[in-house]
């Protein structure tokens, strides 16, 4: 990837402002000269008309001025002579210009110590623009050279790989010292728990050929839990064989006191198991829980509770498109062969919460958990396409995000929707069986820095093979054409 120069857009501003500098200063430069040059021109232009006007002056001879005056107005930069006699009246005013500014030399016309009139001649001022046309060349050829700087320094000034590992080294080096300065205990806990997410998603992401789940690390507090609180009560039933049954007691207690402290610091929202379980009771978190159907939630992502706002008359005709596509959706694609032995358990339908599709498997081998996930994706590229057609036309409509988990996990499903769930995405909370049926299907990766136990557990939808990309596509082409056909 290549990298532009550094604050390459404030370096073109500096080009920019010596480029307006250096035209000032030209065109500030060029106005002295030609001031300083019309001054001794006209200078020189006055005394020579007083010298051919000197007989006519003293003469008061009107015709013989106007047509000495006339020859001199001729000239590019004379806009006015103005002579006048000895007693300051006007003999002859001449022009083409007369309300044009411009610099005025007056000059006394004297015969033998004998004041005879004035001649004030008036030469124009040369505007800027004159200016920089007649220095056209140097303006250009200096645009020129900027433009050129500009494209040097982009070229010769981009970082190299040296220099952005560099950067990135340091950067993570002051966030691990800030962050140990927040908090030093825990750095390295989380340090390893982000490194523990990591490898899942890495491993996920490249799949095996013998079609064995992603290797990854959960922590079930409850079995912990459970299987410590066995330990303790095989040494108490010991410690009773011998006579310490009292020590034993005071050790249960204990085991309890810590299994409940544990499970408090990973799920505040989650309930406690409390108490030691029986043999064959699987905790709710368990990885290996077992489980027959699969509820997908979808949300309307709804940032500023627009849809609370909206009008009965606008939200309800909404309402039932969004529940007559999802209808829809589910009819299609239930009609795979894929998803043979897959049916549906409940009526979805759109409300102001949103809807909830309840998927149930018949038998042992039909694959509940991948007919969620391609549900929940079906829909949102539905969603998609209805929400950026009602945007074109100027109509209310909503982006969606999808929830997949077990029936078991409906509730902490939609918690999560609600905390992480971002803008046409989907969360999945699935044991190990359901996610070793999508990981021939899809690509998932964890949530980074999770704050809860649910959080660590759910996976966020990244992606489909080219197969199942298809088959979505394929569907929901079929879906808009049934609607078409309805509509029209």
């Amino acid at each position: 990837m290549t990298y532009l120069a550094p604050r390459q857009g404030l370096f073109a501003i500096i080009l920019l402002v010596s480029f307006c500098l250096q035209t000032l200063l030209l065109v500030i430069s060029t106005d002295q000269q030609l001031s300083k040059s019309r001054a001794l021109k006209g200078e020189q232009m006055v005394a020579q008309l007083i010298d051919e006007a000197r007989l006519s002056l003293e003469n008061k001879d009107r015709v013989s001025l106007s047509v000495i005056a006339n020859r001199y107005t001729s000239e590019q930069d004379v806009t006015r002579i103005l002579i006048k006699d000895n007693n300051d009246d006007i003999l002859v005013p001449v022009g083409n210009a007369p309300m044009q500014q411009g610099d005025t030399i007056r000059q006394i016309a004297t015969k033998d110590d004998a004041v005879i009139g004035s001649v004030a001649l008036t030469l124009k001022d040369v505007s800027k623009g004159e200016i920089i046309a007649m220095q056209w060349p140097f303006v250009i050829g200096t645009m020129l050279l900027h433009l050129l700087l500009w494209l040097i320094y982009g070229y010769l000034a981009r970082p190299t790989k040296e220099q952005i590992n560099a950067l990135s080294r340091e950067i993570q080096n002051l966030h691990r010292e800030q962050y140990m300065q927040i908090d030093p205990r825990n750095y390295d806990r989380d340090f390893e728990r982000r490194s523990a997410d990591r490898e899942p998603a890495a491993s996920l992401d490249k799949g095996t050929s013998e079609g064995d789940t992603p290797n990854v690390r959960k922590l079930d507090v409850h079995s912990e839990v459970n299987q410590y609180l066995r330990k303790q009560q095989n040494q108490s039933a010991a410690g009773e064989v011998t006579g310490s049954g009292a020590s034993a007691v005071d050790m249960n207690d204990e085991a309890r006191t810590a299994g409940q402290t544990a499970d408090s610091t990973q799920d505040d929202s989650s309930s406690v198991s409390g108490t030691p379980s029986k043999a064959g009771n699987a905790s709710r978190l368990s990885a290996t829980r077992s489980f027959d159907s699969v509820r997908v939630q979808i949300v309307f992502h709804d940032e500023f509770n627009m849809l609370e706002r909206l009008a009965p008359a606008q939200r309800l005709p909404y309402m039932a498109l969004c529940t007559q596509l999802l209808n829809q959706a589910v009819t299609e694609l239930l009609k795979q062969p894929l998803l043979l032995g897959v049916s549906l358990m409940n009526e979805p339908r759109f409300e102001d919460s949103g809807a909830s599709v309840l998927l149930k498997a018949d038998n042992s081998h039909a694959k509940v958990a991948l007919s969620g996930v391609m549900l929940g994706k079906l829909y949102l590229m539905l969603n998609k396409i209805i929400h950026d057609k009602h945007i074109e036309l100027s109509r209310f409509a909503l982006p969606a995000k999808a929830g997949v988990s077990d029936d078991a996990q409906s509730e902490a499903m939609t918690q999560l929707l609600h905390s992480i769930g971002k803008k046409e995405q989907m969360l999945i909370l699935l044991p190990n069986a359901g996610i070793k049926q999508i990981s021939h299907h899809v690509q998932v990766h964890s949530v980074m820095r999770p704050t809860t136990v649910y959080e660590r557990e759910c996976a966020i939808f990244d992606g489909g093979n080219d197969a199942m990309i298809q088959r979505l596509a394929d569907v929901r082409n079929a879906v808009l054409m049934i609607e078409h056909d309805n509509e029209s």
